[in-house]
């Protein structure tokens, strides 16, 4: 079941305001009987609410440490693959497979962070055959699901394009220019779609300047490393049988990579940071009401 924040609040508790992006709401903050006020914030939530407290870099048992990781180890192969002169030293197949490994790191962390989203609102929930009929949700009312679903989609289209040039770099003979990975298009545009949702998300609207606010930086980075990302691949387009921009192709792919490597590991202590007193108090509201509120229709 999916909540609606403005309908099915916990008892005792009203909506006093809410803040979103376009039909999304992302913030709401409730009053009590006795005037205490609580805040829930649909991203702060949904990070603490699966895999809270513990070690900020060893904790194995939690699923925000293991999307942690396995993006950060995405992150690296992709900033790595991308050092310029690596493919002419190691050679193009070896430096493809670095593409694809990281692809395959990016779609699994990708997949455990739709798990987390679809999870969120049944913290209840168990069982293994429940667990993966969640997966079948379908929430475009949510933003964060609708970022979530988009990045999965991109890294499958990374998995398909880095697979290709892995592929033909071990079965033809073509130059350099035209085996090495450069970040295609349609996965390029999932990202920086996915990015910006998530950015918004954090924002609570379009745009706002929130440098305290940690997880404010991880969808800064990542939004930058999609553009990143975008301009490799406006770049790695072929005119003529050359590359548009061999440099800004090899300069974007590892300024991105560098970019989602810094998000990465910013999410570890994102999800060991202490909670704000009015988000406490809304979790536990929240909790003891058996659902929460999720990021949807304002």
């Amino acid at each position: 079941m999916i909540h609606d924040p403005q309908r099915d609040l916990p008892e005792g508790w009203v909506g006093a305001a809410s803040r979103g992006f376009g039909p999304f709401t992302t913030e709401l903050t409730l009053e009590g009987r006795d005037g205490v006020r609580a805040v829930w914030s649909s991203r702060h939530h949904r990070k603490r609410s699966s895999s809270p407290g513990g070690s900020t870099w060893w904790a194995p048992r939690a699923l925000g440490w293991w999307m942690g990781v396995l993006f950060a180890s995405g992150s690296a192969c992709f900033a790595l693959a991308a050092v310029p002169t690596l493919a002419s030293h190691v050679g193009a197949t070896a430096d493809n497979t670095i593409y694809f490994v990281g692809s395959i790191f990016f779609t699994t962390a990708g997949l455990l962070q739709y798990g987390q989203v679809v999870g969120v609102d049944d913290p209840a929930l168990s069982g293994i055959g429940a667990r993966l009929r969640r997966l079948a949700t379908w929430s475009p009312h949510r933003i964060d699901w609708l970022a979530a679903a988009i990045q999965s989609v991109g890294t499958l289209f990374f998995n398909v394009s880095t697979a290709h040039a892995l592929t033909t770099s071990a079965t033809t003979t073509q130059g350099l220019n035209h085996t090495i990975w450069r970040p295609d298009a349609l996965g390029s545009v999932c990202f920086l779609v996915s990015s910006y949702l998530a950015f918004a998300e954090v924002c609570h609207g379009s745009w706002r300047w929130l440098p305290a606010d940690l997880s404010w930086w991880i969808t800064v980075g990542n939004l930058l490393g999609s553009v990143a990302f975008g301009v490799s691949a406006v770049a790695s387009k072929f005119v003529d049988g050359q590359l548009r921009s061999v440099g800004w192709t090899t300069l974007g792919t590892f300024v991105g990579g560098l970019c989602f490597l810094a998000a990465s590991i910013l999410l570890l202590p994102e999800r060991t940071r202490g909670e704000d007193p009015a988000e406490s108090v809304a979790s536990e509201a929240l909790a003891g009401a058996g659902a929460s509120p999720v990021a949807g229709d304002r």
